[in-house]
């Protein structure tokens, strides 16, 4: 088995977790197969570099005497964004990211391979509250704000901070297998694949959590029944409110409606089955509330832009399929 190097590219300004959770999991899969992995740091000048938290990192070398690795992996940080990227480091990447077999990016280190020119006419991801800056800044970049990460060709982004833990165990996975991936990921106490890790946000992230206590068993119950029958009617029933002043409450504790919650559980819990489960599309559809594969195949084209099956086809892990 051929060993490859991966290369950590290291600026004042770094996330330092974005450099230090994927560093672990590379570290991890050599010291668990010995041979398969050379880890390598590298500054645009070769000097020390600080973190956005103050931490002091001591690269290997200067960008200028990095070997072409096998794995480049960008990070993040502040570094990345105002006063402006380091254009030593942007014109490095621009000169030498192609020559790389993986291109790697964690969090806003999107928006350096993107200044770069390297995610033009691809489909990429970043840190949810960049997503916008992205698209709007680098309009040839199909910017996907949902996924933990998304793959386009030899092109890996990641979304937030602690993804770059689970892009960097998707590649060691690729790389080495199932097995070795899952013992990595048992020894950092972290999911080899989080339930439902193809959304930055899940439903009940991305709604408020209500304050009073019968509001919040609803959305619990919500997201513990998908298939149950969860109208408006019932849902007032099981907090003991009228249906008008139920969902008054509802949208105005936990930012939006009853029915959009509920589309966001059952789009999320038929997106978890697609990918970690064999199970059939009509069972699928029915586990989730949709009652039938047709009416989960609208949500997911409203959505999602792609259909059940082709969602499935994209997104679960090959080990599995």
């Amino acid at each position: 088995m051929p060993q490859r190097t991966v290369l950590l590219v290291l600026f004042d300004g770094v996330q330092s977790l974005d450099v230090t959770g994927p560093l672990e999991v590379f570290a991890g899969a050599e010291l668990h197969t010995p041979g398969t992995y050379r880890l390598r740091t590298a500054s645009p000048d070769g000097a020390p570099v600080r973190t956005s938290s103050g931490l002091t990192l001591v690269p290997d070398r200067a960008l200028a005497d990095a070997p072409a690795p096998h794995t480049l992996l960008v990070p993040g940080g502040q570094g990345t964004r105002s006063p402006g990227p380091d254009p030593r480091l942007t014109d490095w990447l621009r000169e030498c990211g192609p020559r790389a077999e993986r291109l790697v990016s964690v969090c806003t280190g999107a928006l350096l391979l993107a200044e770069a020119g390297l995610l033009d006419g691809r489909r990429a991801t970043t840190h949810w509250a960049h997503c916008d800056k992205l698209a709007r800044d680098h309009p040839s970049v199909e910017v996907d704000p949902d996924p933990i990460y998304v793959r386009d060709g030899h092109v890996f982004t990641s979304a937030g901070v602690t993804s770059g833990i689970d892009l960097a165990l998707a590649l060691v996975e690729e790389d080495l297998g199932r097995e070795v991936a899952l013992t990595i990921a048992r020894h950092l106490v972290v999911f080899l694949r989080r339930p439902g890790n193809q959304a930055q946000f899940s439903a009940q992230l991305a709604a408020q959590t209500a304050r009073r206590e019968p509001l919040r068993e609803v959305q619990q119950w919500i997201t513990e029944h998908p298939d149950g029958d969860l109208d408006v009617e019932s849902l007032a029933a099981r907090a003991a409110l009228s249906p008008r002043h139920f969902a008054r409450a509802f949208q105005a504790e936990t930012g939006m409606t009853p029915g959009r919650y509920v589309d966001r559980v059952r789009l999320e819990h038929a997106r978890r089955l697609l990918e970690d489960s064999a199970d059939g599309i009509e069972e699928i559809s029915r586990a989730s509330g949709y009652g039938t594969p047709e009416a989960m195949r609208r949500a997911f084209v409203r959505t999602l832009g792609t259909a059940p099956a082709e969602y499935r086809r994209r997104f679960r892990p090959v080990s599995t399929r």
